[in-house]
């Protein structure tokens, strides 16, 4: 038998069919379960809901106010030309002002009855001006006292703390109060999810007194209880989601990778011209220690940019050659995979020609595979893949075709993990005999207590040094509008860079084709919040290329790189830069990850305020990757005072990913954040902040460790066992499936 039937219970039946459909829609709420789950966003104290001194324009509002008087004009318009027109004026009052509400034609009516001078009552709608006064059109509104209804609604709100719910215009916060008064009864019902021991432990009310106390507060104190309950829900909950995945994980069997002593890895380490980093070498460990044992690898290895992630993963790949197996590179984009290709042949050099004359005894084949390769090339690639000839294989998603066979999959390195959805890493893992070992690789710093949220199935290593020789990136804001002469001075220094025998990129944020849509300047997810000042299209490629070329930048080779452009153009394009035959690469975010030229030492982002703040750190570590200093200069029209300047000047003050990881979290609603890691499925955090509540998200993934070390199935937790399923929707389920 369902423990909770009463959570269970449609909506429609407990509302009616029309609210149930609203709620749905708007809200995705179905059961009562999940209208109790839907908590108020703030609270108000009676009279104390938005002054009408200070509403916001264009927003929905909530006042309460009295009536001061009301008014009923009639008028001619085209739809009454008899002058038949009815509008109702109403001025509201709270004290701190006064605001005219204006109902129109039959909807003047039963305001006009009950709107009477000296009652009072809950306002909400969209404030607008007219005449240059202030209004609400048509607003909804809720009678707080008069007849028998009013008084028992008047009681209903006299709590001294009036809840204000999350609202669409389709459905009022009171509304919702209302539905929820209708359901709060089922809360007795709710199953509690937390072990006692736990609860007790840490002083928690239990789940139905949380969830009374969240909507009905007395007291500023009920809702600090409620809400540091309802927070270990969620961050327990989601932690033994966590936990029982890395148990099922340790279960699976997988044939352990170990290097031979003298073979294919010492061979290359002999070969570095530098030796590793402490970094390095301790991550290093950490992965072959994992490669040993006879269960999968599940491991997310994340570094500052430029600290030699590459390098890391590429000494796994060989540990797995040297052990009979073969390993795989997925990379999100063609430039990227021939990037990594080609990084990975020069650095192995003859132990990368496998099968060819000249190549080291116990060289192996590095193999590239990418959608846009010709037939025969693609028909020899497959073949060296099946037959194992390919120790190592990098391509992009093309290796997930059903055609791609392995001879002997052992590991999977993902570079840039949230660029590729759930089912693309869960098929190539299944082209191995036994599930192959795991390694996903991030350049973006993701602050721990994200990385224990999102990613809380791999265990985490962390690269947080520069290699030796790497040097410092110095980061400036141009405000291009205040003082157009910096940029002049950008250009000029660009020009310095390049007669010092360097180069330089200037990235914008779009193409400029005709295809080309001017609001796409970045992905949604990772577009920053907008200022009012963002009217213009963002700048693109293919016109700042020109502008520079018959302009500040005349007489250098100026080349253009996107997205669009043919794979064998970009990577014309890519080689002509190494090479050193250009001079400045004028270029969309496609150089965003992973591209390398040492000698490129100064990067110009145009319309900086359009990238997020982990998308500019991405940015800059392109620049300073050799033994000459990088300078990066972040040019905006936005003004001193804006949210986006500000943005802009934390990505000039530190050069610490994890820092600005945490900014960039603050300022960007945390929904986009970890829905963007979980490919797109919904976050489930209602009170759970990821950046504030850190304590409790450690402390939920040690106790949450425990319980499912103590009883995997969790047969003694019926309630944990329903939470679980709960918040294991079908899309949650499969992206904690998958992996």
């Amino acid at each position: 038998m369902d423990p909770v039937p009463a959570l269970r219970e449609p909506l429609k039946k407990v509302l009616g069919p029309a609210t149930a459909k609203v709620m749905a829609e708007h809200l995705g709420l179905h059961t009562v379960g999940d209208l109790l789950h839907h908590y108020p966003r703030r609270y108000e104290e009676r009279g104390q809901l938005t002054h009408l001194a200070d509403l916001p324009m264009d927003e929905h509002v909530t006042v309460v106010a009295q009536v001061a008087d009301a008014r009923l004009h009639t008028f001619a318009s085209s739809k009454a030309p008899r002058g038949k027109g009815q509008r109702l004026e109403v001025t509201i009052t709270d004290g701190s002002g006064r605001l005219q509400l204006v109902f129109f034609g039959n909807g003047v009516h039963k305001p006009h009855k009950e709107l009477l001078p000296g009652t009072r009552a809950m306002f909400s709608g969209k404030v607008s001006v007219f005449n240059r006064r202030l209004q609400l059109a048509h607003p909804a509104y809720e009678l707080l006292c008069g007849d028998a209804e009013g008084e028992k609604t008047a009681e209903s709100w006299a709590g001294a703390l009036i809840p204000l719910y999350p609202a669409t215009a389709k459905l009022e916060s009171w509304k919702l109060a209302k539905a929820i008064q209708t359901v709060l009864p089922s809360a007795q019902e709710a199953v509690d999810p937390l072990p006692e021991s736990l609860r007790e432990g840490r002083g928690l009310v239990s789940l139905p007194e949380a969830l009374l106390k969240i909507h009905r507060p007395h007291t500023k104190a009920d809702i600090e209880d409620a809400r540091a309950r309802l927070k270990w829900d969620e961050a327990f909950v989601l932690q033994v989601a966590l936990a029982r995945r890395r148990h099922a994980e340790t279960q699976l069997p997988a044939v352990p990778r170990r290097p031979s002593p003298d073979g294919l890895l010492t061979a290359f380490d002999d070969r570095l011209p530098f030796t590793l980093t402490e970094g390095q070498q301790r991550v290093s460990r950490e992965i072959f220690d994992d490669l040993a044992t006879d269960h999968p690898m599940h491991r997310l290895l994340q570094g500052e940019v430029g600290s030699g992630k590459t390098l890391v993963a590429l000494r796994a790949m060989l540990a797995v050659v040297d052990s009979g197996g073969q390993a795989v590179m997925l990379a999100p984009t063609e430039v990227l995979a021939q990037q990594h290709h080609r990084s990975v042949v020069e650095m192995m050099g003859e132990l990368a020609e496998g099968g060819m004359l000249g190549g080291a005894e116990h060289a192996t084949k590095v193999v590239l595979l990418t959608g846009s390769m010709g037939a025969a090339a693609r028909r020899h690639a497959l073949l060296d893949l099946a037959t194992g000839e390919a120790g190592i294989v990098i391509g992009t998603h093309a290796l997930i075709e059903n055609k791609v066979q392995f001879h002997d999959l052992g590991l999977v390195v993902v570079d840039e993990q949230h660029r590729f959805g759930v089912e693309q890493r869960d098929a190539l893992r299944g082209k191995g005999k036994q599930p192959p070992h795991l390694l996903v690789m991030t350049a973006t710093p993701i602050p721990r207590t994200v990385a224990m949220t999102v990613f809380g199935d791999l265990e985490t290593s962390v690269l947080d040094q520069l290699p030796a020789g790497r040097s410092p990136i110095a980061s400036h804001v141009v405000p291009a509008a205040d003082k157009p002469h910096f940029l002049a001075r950008a250009w000029e220094r660009v020009r310095e860079e390049v007669a010092n025998g360097h180069q330089a990129y200037v990235v914008c944020p779009r193409i400029g084709d005709e295809d080309d849509d001017p609001k796409k300047g970045a992905k949604p997810s990772e577009r920053p919040p907008q200022d009012d000042a963002d009217k213009r299209p963002p700048l693109a490629v293919l016109d700042v290329a020109e502008g520079l070329a018959k302009g500040p930048l005349q007489g250098l080779g100026v080349e253009v790189l996107h997205g669009r452009m043919q794979p064998d153009d970009k990577d014309a394009v890519m080689r002509r830069f190494a090479a050193g035959e250009t001079d400045v690469l004028v270029a969309t975010t496609v150089i965003e990850v992973g591209v390398n030229v040492p000698n490129a030492t100064a990067m110009v982002i145009m319309d900086a305020d359009r990238f997020g703040v982990s998308q500019l750190h991405q940015l800059r570590g392109r620049v300073g990757r050799g033994s000459a200093p990088g300078l990066c200069l972040l040019v905006s029209e936005m003004p001193e005072a804006s949210a986006a300047r500000q943005r802009l000047n934390a990505v000039a003050s530190t050069r610490d990913g994890f820092e600005l990881s945490r900014i960039d979290l603050e300022q960007r609603r945390e929904g986009d954040v970890l829905g963007q890691a979980q490919s797109g499925a919904r976050t489930s955090l209602r009170v759970l902040a990821v950046i504030e509540d850190e304590e409790i998200i450690a402390e939920a993934r040690r106790e949450a460790a425990a319980v499912v070390a103590a009883d995997p199935e969790l047969t003694g937790l019926p309630g944990l066992r329903t939470a679980l399923q709960a918040l294991l929707d079908e899309e949650r389920e499969q992206y904690l499936e998958k992996g």
